[in-house]
């Protein structure tokens, strides 16, 4: 935001105070600057304080017209009562007003960037060049604040700290002893050539010219600094994953689920040279049960072994929630959904069949954590696969899973009985796996940057679910900010800017109005635990460093499935983070691959459950 929209919020130093007594003024001053050093690294209380501050500036504005004497006549009343109309409104839709702020911002320069351009035929060349430099910077920013919302929010909400630090500041330069001591004496212009009066003195000529320089060098920098801020701007947003033409709905859509609608050879990325790909689209359901699409990737090894190949299917971890995080549309598809022990897997002559699940390529909200949404688009996917006239696939299959994807891993193996018994499940690997989405979701605000995927949650609790309402769950200062974060995919460069604005958010205050495991919210974290009956065994890995998924919550719910029941293998790999448990050299891969070779082979698994 420009300076001078902030100096029509606060009143000037100068004018508080010759109004305050000295010590009022001092003390005024040094609250000014010390809740203003705070706002400037707190920007949700920033801009909640901000938008408070402009609700009182338009209730006083409202008030003052309706007492001032040239106030009279219904038009005049009529836009009093507006203003305090306004004010109030700011604070009962305190979410609305925040979500204005940017467009504010971004309407504010470009148009103090067109008053300034239309001046540019005035005054001297160097005022000209001056004025359009300027003008230029406002415009092109302006257009970036639109773009950018959630940044424009954090950028407002700091320098709404720093002008009232400056005000503090000015509050104490003003009232220091010295200001207040020496009156002010009205100057009396001398009349050049008068008898007595000392003409006065020409302008050095050096001192102005530098000025002049001076002027003319810090335009042309806020202008290269306004260029290099929307070239990245650029970059950033021409680096967003988008769908493509593959992903959307063929003419005719059959009502049957898991259905080979599209096929393409597919070369992207990380795939492998001794491997042969395709991407898919197939028939599936959603969270809800109604019909739907998904995408998805199947790839064999290039010199297969004769005979039908043993399918693992792959539920990917976190990519990101909007539409084009779709693994197969990424610059590395495999990578980005941290797959391991692929060389390992194509090595041992086994199909790997891996889901986009529902809402990623495809259209329609992607159930991010939602159990029944992630399961049927990996079963799915599977019998999709099996169509492919290429090639010959077993209907034996193993199903691995990581974070997100251990969550729809363990959602699989519940719902295959039941839901796609041909797809013949024998094992389940879940590793790191987000079981329990409410112990999840309270741990996020300890976690660097954990909003990022709280943002993901929030985003498809509240798609999916319409009694779960963002407004009842969300403080009004970090809506925009929340839902910006959940557009951008983990893979693109722009979501550094989420990072950034979590790590921002985070140190503040929670997000969250109230308790998110209460009410609605609560209800449906709580139903989407991966529960009910597992008949198959299932190997649980942990990485005993894990900040994310930590391993005392992930031994919790172990614990319990144990208690019910299921056959367990509980591994927990000391030392290994998130995604150092999955990476290539993790004493886990090599565990994996002869753990997935006895559940084809049909071997009894011994339960090992944690102690």
């Amino acid at each position: 935001m420009a300076a001078r929209d902030f100096r029509a919020l606060i009143p000037r130093a100068d004018v508080i105070a010759e109004r305050l007594p000295r010590a009022s003024a001092v003390v005024v001053g040094l609250l000014a600057v010390l809740v203003g050093l705070l706002l400037m690294v707190r920007p949700l209380t920033a801009l909640t304080a901000l938008a408070l501050l402009i609700a009182a500036a338009c209730v006083v504005t409202g008030v003052g017209e309706l007492v001032l004497p040239r106030c009279a006549g219904r038009l005049a009343t009529a836009l009093a009562l507006g203003w305090v109309l306004t004010g109030v409104l700011v604070v009962v839709q305190m979410g609305s007003a925040i979500d204005l702020l940017p467009r504010f911002v971004a309407a504010a320069l470009v148009i103090g960037g067109a008053i300034r351009a239309a001046g540019v035929r005035a005054g001297t060349l160097d005022d000209r060049v001056i004025a359009g430099m300027l003008a230029a910077a406002e415009i092109v920013l302006g257009v970036v604040a639109w773009l950018w919302p959630d940044v424009t929010l954090l950028v407002v909400a700091v320098l709404f700290g720093i002008r009232t630090v400056t005000l503090g500041a000015g509050l104490l330069w003003a009232a220091r002893p010295s200001q207040r001591a020496i009156p002010a004496t009205p100057a009396t212009p001398a009349t050049p050539g008068t008898p007595g009066t000392p003409a006065a003195p020409a302008a050095p000529a050096a001192p102005a010219t530098l000025a002049r320089v001076g002027r003319v060098v810090a335009a042309g920098l806020a202008l290269a600094l306004a260029i290099a801020v929307a070239v990245v701007s650029a970059h950033l947003r021409a680096s967003s994953p988008r769908t493509e033409d593959f992903y959307s709905a063929p003419d005719s859509v059959p009502a049957e689920s898991g259905v080979l609608l599209r096929a393409e050879p597919f070369a992207r990325g990380d795939i492998p040279a001794e491997a042969r790909a395709w991407r898919i689209l197939y028939s599936t359901v959603d969270a809800h049960g109604s019909a739907a699409l998904s995408s998805g990737l199947v790839l064999v090894p290039r010199d297969a072994p004769a005979g039908p190949l043993p399918v693992v299917a792959w539920a990917h971890g976190t990519t990101g929630f909007a539409t084009g995080c779709a693994p197969t549309l990424l610059p590395e598809p495999l990578a980005a959904g941290a797959l391991p022990a692929l060389p390992q897997l194509l090595a041992e002559g086994w199909a790997l069949v891996a889901t986009d699940y529902t809402g990623l390529g495809t259209a329609g909200p992607h159930p991010y954590l939602i159990g029944h949404g992630e399961g049927t688009s990996v079963l799915d996917a599977v019998r999709a696969a099996r169509q492919l006239p290429d090639i010959d696939l077993d209907d034996r299959t193993v199903v691995w899973g990581h974070s997100q994807g251990g969550h729809a891993a363990l959602w699989t193996g519940v719902l295959a009985p039941g839901y796609a018994p041909d797809a013949n499940v024998v094992g389940v690997a879940a590793m790191a796996p987000a079981a329990d989405g409410p112990g999840l979701v309270r741990h996020l605000p300890n976690v660097a940057g954990g909003t990022v995927f709280g943002s993901y949650v929030i985003a498809a609790y509240t798609a999916i679910y319409p009694d779960v309402n963002v407004d009842h769950y969300i403080i009004p200062a970090a809506r925009t900010l929340v839902r910006d974060m959940s557009t951008r995919c983990l893979a693109e460069p722009g979501v550094l800017v989420s990072v950034l604005s979590a790590m921002s958010i985070d140190r503040d205050r929670p997000i969250f109005a109230r308790d998110p495991l209460d009410g609605p919210f609560g209800d449906r974290l709580r139903e989407n635990v991966p529960a009910g009956e597992l008949t198959v065994p299932l190997l649980l890995a942990q990485g005993g460093a894990d900040s994310l998924i930590t391993p005392d919550v992930q031994r919790a719910y172990a614990s319990d499935r144990c208690a019910a029941g299921w056959n367990i293998d509980y591994r927990i790999y000391h030392g290994r983070d998130h995604l150092g448990v999955v990476a290539a050299d993790s004493p886990l891969v090599p565990e994996l691959i002869t753990w997935t070779r006895a559940r084809f082979a049909d071997r009894p698994q011994i339960p090992n459950c944690p102690g």
